[in-house]
């Protein structure tokens, strides 16, 4: 069984850059129907052939950087840590999305490990939780309305759950500065016409700056049009 927190709307000296109805466009997009589809649809094509990053490239950074208190942001279908061998046996597990299908079919799939439920918006502030290890923000950014510049005020939210020697790592799909093929290209258009993805103004050297405002450690790269990093050490504001 899960334990479920949901967060509400709190003021705060941060400015949120999105409201529900900008994010509906992403969280409407995962149903219970295509959640059944995701692993397929998303590991077992788009990555490999669209995006030009073989899931195994996310999952072996994801497996390497998993904590035994680890925050999960953006949970999907819960495919990673389903699959990760987690570094103890009782791990504590955090699942947080605005998304209510993902995070019942992620906790079901991982339901071994007891994990707490967060429903929650990112551009807000998040409750009294944690604190964590790592956390991970595997394909958030690109499904986030605004600017990288407005979009890492996520970060901001997060850095409190964090603790001093945490690691915050993850990947997201690049709209600009990189070669699409012309099915990625056509599909990301319809993704950002539709408000699944908001990516299409989304750069290596934005995100990289974003990261290293806010954490001492970054090391980021890029794998066809995915930018994967890994940043720790928090810095305090």
């Amino acid at each position: 069984m899960t334990r479920d927190i949901s967060a509400k709307a709190a003021s705060t000296g941060i400015r949120p850059a999105a409201t529900a109805e900008q994010l509906r466009g992403a969280e409407v997009a995962y149903t219970p129907i295509s959640l059944r589809l995701y692993d397929v649809v998303v590991h077992g094509v788009s990555n490999r052939y669209l995006w030009r990053c073989p899931t195994k490239q996310l999952a072996d950074q994801y497996e390497r950087l998993l904590s035994a208190r680890h925050l999960d942001v953006g949970v999907g279908s819960g495919y990673f840590l389903d699959r990760a061998r987690l570094p103890v046996a009782d791990p504590q597990i955090t699942l947080l999305d605005l998304n209510r299908y993902c995070l019942d079919a992620a906790a079901a799939r991982i339901a071994r490990y007891t994990p707490k439920t967060v429903q929650a918006n990112l551009f807000e502030p998040l409750p009294d939780i944690g604190p964590f290890e790592s956390v991970s923000l595997t394909y958030v950014f690109h499904c986030l309305p605004g600017s990288i510049r407005e979009k890492a005020v996520v970060l901001d939210r997060i850095a409190p759950v964090l603790l001093d020697d945490a690691v915050a790592f993850g990947a997201t799909i690049l709209g600009r500065g990189v070669a699409p093929n012309a099915a990625a290209r056509a599909l990301m258009g319809v993704y950002n016409r539709k408000g699944v993805f908001s990516n299409l103004d989304d750069g290596f050297d934005d995100l990289e700056e974003a990261l290293k405002t806010r954490f001492e450690d970054v090391s980021i790269r890029r794998e066809g049009l995915v930018a994967l990093f890994e940043a720790k050490r928090p810095r305090r504001r």
